[in-house]
């Protein structure tokens, strides 16, 4: 049965991996497809899509020809087994929204990342959270830890930078003894060097994404510890704006909570979607495709969020 993984980063924001590095790996993982949502930024999805085309087009080439003979192991299982080299690569986002008080996040699948308004918005979401990362910096050099914000980026090139980019050059430079040592003296919520950055709101992030025509999902639920009742009342809300699934299918669920998210998506008329939120390194013992190890999203989840494409194409 083919898989696919639906919530994936690079080191365009928070993950280790190079967009590239992703593809290679998605491949070697034998996925049908995978979706690119990193934090707040599209810098890595022209990469992914690109690379994916010209290595599909070199399997397509070495299948037909005599170095199809010599190809990788996985390349010539995939080709056998799925007709195609490469997994798609589903050009993605993942917002980061507050909501009374939650730090929400919302996926955006099969974004059109050319759009102009919604490159500039993004823009302007982008240049507050330098403003934020600038305080950020000297609050820290105010209290003893030297962090130019040049730097910072320097030895993050292409990143969006987060706040686990911070805990990473603290103790690169000997500021701390562990990252979340630097969360929880400094950067941590409520810590003195922690400056709150705008946030749009989960709606805001709903409306964005669907003018971009992207398909928008309500990303892990259960992490939000919300009540049964404030999660009713938020998910309503979203599917109202227009909310097309939520992320039901994850690696730090139960089996529980798989169910509960099922029910509560039945409930609103939403689908599920499902991913691993693979960070690389940055998240150790968490794989692409099959998370801690049991996740499984089985491509009949993709396949219906396309027949959602394929129905408001026609409308």
């Amino acid at each position: 049965m083919l898989a696919v993984d639906l919530h994936v980063h690079s080191n365009r924001s928070d993950g280790s991996f190079t967009p590239t590095q992703l593809v290679d790996y998605a491949c070697e993982k034998g996925l049908a497809a995978f979706a690119l949502t990193d934090h707040d930024t599209i810098d890595g999805l022209e990469e992914a899509e690109r690379y994916a085309d010209m290595l599909r087009r070199d399997r397509a080439g070495d299948a037909a020809g005599e170095e199809g003979q010599n190809a990788a192991p996985w390349a010539k299982r995939l080709i056998n087994d799925s007709g195609a080299a490469v997994p798609e690569v589903i050009p993605g986002i993942e917002f980061s929204t507050e909501y009374q008080g939650h730090d929400i996040h919302v996926l955006g699948l099969y974004i059109d990342y050319h759009n102009s308004a919604f490159v500039q918005k993004l823009r302007d979401f982008v240049d507050s959270r330098t403003l934020r990362n600038r305080k950020m910096c000297r609050l820290l050099t105010e209290a003893g830890l030297p962090v130019a914000y040049e730097a910072l980026l320097a030895e993050f090139p292409d990143a969006v930078i987060t706040r686990a980019h911070y805990a990473k050059y603290m103790l690169n430079h000997g500021y701390v003894k562990s990252m979340s040592d630097a969360f929880d003296r400094y950067i941590g919520d409520h810590c003195p060097c922690f400056v709150p950055r705008e946030k749009v709101t989960p709606v805001d992030a709903v409306k964005l994404i669907l003018s971009a025509g992207g398909i928008p999902i309500l990303a892990h639920p259960v992490l939000y510890h919300m009540s049964d009742e404030d999660l009713d009342t938020l998910t309503v809300l979203l599917a109202e704006a227009g909310l097309v699934a939520l992320e039901a299918i994850y690696s730090t669920y139960t089996a529980f909570d798989e169910r509960k998210m099922r029910a509560l998506a039945r409930k609103y008329n939403l689908l599920v979607s499902g991913g691993s939120d693979f960070h690389g390194a940055n998240k150790p013992g968490l794989d692409l495709g099959t998370g801690y190890g049991s996740l499984y999203v089985p491509y009949s989840v993709l396949r219906d969020i396309k027949e959602v494409i394929k129905k408001d194409s026609h409308l």
